[in-house]
């Protein structure tokens, strides 16, 4: 195809990852597809050539396997037009039902691997493209702009990689051509609600803490939707276009929400916080050095 990118996607052994590389190689697409596990992406090893399609091992947590990475890419593709910086794990439960190691190791994933991969893709972007630019697009969740009940490191961790992209976007060099955002599901956060893909299925879910048992509160209607999976109605196929339109637009959101539900989430939160500086801005009338 006439406008065909090299993609570098993280966490492609499921879920968004996996999906996306699928979708781009149909496209037309050079796809760096990365995972901790390279034999899960044997199956597209053998639909596509490596002139489209380059494998490589890549564990997020760990800082030289990012620098590698991009630099096998360079070899292979000499450029990265979008990385697609996915690669995150969910791990579910009340804030005092949720096990401390693993919520340090799902931050380590979902924060500190993508704030590695981000700062390593703008100085890609920089120092190695040529013509310089870019495109990052940061995979966050609608959790991300609200926090909800049982999701709470979740949302922790979805929200710090939030505010890092967005300084991280207020920061570029407009010279640099670089454009970021993020989804919910340019730097651009992709904030995507519910769609069916694995992180759902593959979502660890934290024992009940005797004082949460209660059917009736949020948090257990939380965690019989997760268990259900009722709630997950986005179709990931359409999700697949949408990202890949996000990487086409010339003046990108820095935030993106997308779903319904995302919707709702980031309509509310704007409309609470409103409120909230309607009915409470004068307390900050008196608060200054005469």
């Amino acid at each position: 195809m006439a406008d065909s990118k090299v993609w570098f996607i993280t966490g492609t052994s499921s879920g968004f990852g996996r999906g996306m590389a699928e979708f781009l190689l149909k496209q037309g697409h050079k796809v760096v597809a990365t995972l901790r596990k390279p034999e899960a992406l044997s199956d597209l090893v053998g639909q596509y050539p490596a002139t489209q399609l380059l494998v490589i091992k890549l564990d997020v947590t760990q800082s030289a396997d990012i620098t590698a990475a991009f630099e096998k890419a360079h070899g292979v593709f000499g450029r990265i037009d979008v990385v697609f910086n996915n690669a995150g794990q969910m791990v579910s439960g009340e804030v005092e039902a949720t096990n401390e190691t693993e919520a340090r190791e799902m931050f380590d994933v979902n924060f500190w691997g993508a704030a590695q991969v981000s700062r390593e893709a703008v100085r890609f972007f920089r120092e190695v493209n040529q013509p310089q630019g870019g495109r990052l697009l940061q995979v966050s969740s609608g959790v991300g702009l609200v926090g909800i009940a049982s999701c709470g490191y979740y949302s922790a961790s979805k929200f710090a990689l939030e505010g890092l992209s967005e300084a991280l976007a207020n920061e570029l060099d407009p010279t640099w051509n670089i454009k970021a955002s993020v989804v919910v599901i340019l730097v651009t956060l992709l904030e995507p609600g519910p769609f069916r893909t694995q992180i759902s299925e593959n979502n660890r879910l934290a024992p009940v803490h005797p004082a949460y048992a209660d059917p009736a509160l949020p948090g257990s209607k939380v965690r019989a939707s997760l268990e259900t999976g009722d709630f997950n109605d986005g179709n990931p196929e359409k999700a697949y276009a949408a990202f890949e339109k996000a990487s086409r637009l010339e003046d990108p959101p820095i935030q993106l929400p997308l779903h319904r539900g995302a919707l709702a989430m980031a309509s509310g939160k704007g409309k609470s916080l409103l409120e909230a500086v309607e009915r409470y801005g004068t307390w900050s009338d008196d608060l200054y050095f005469d």
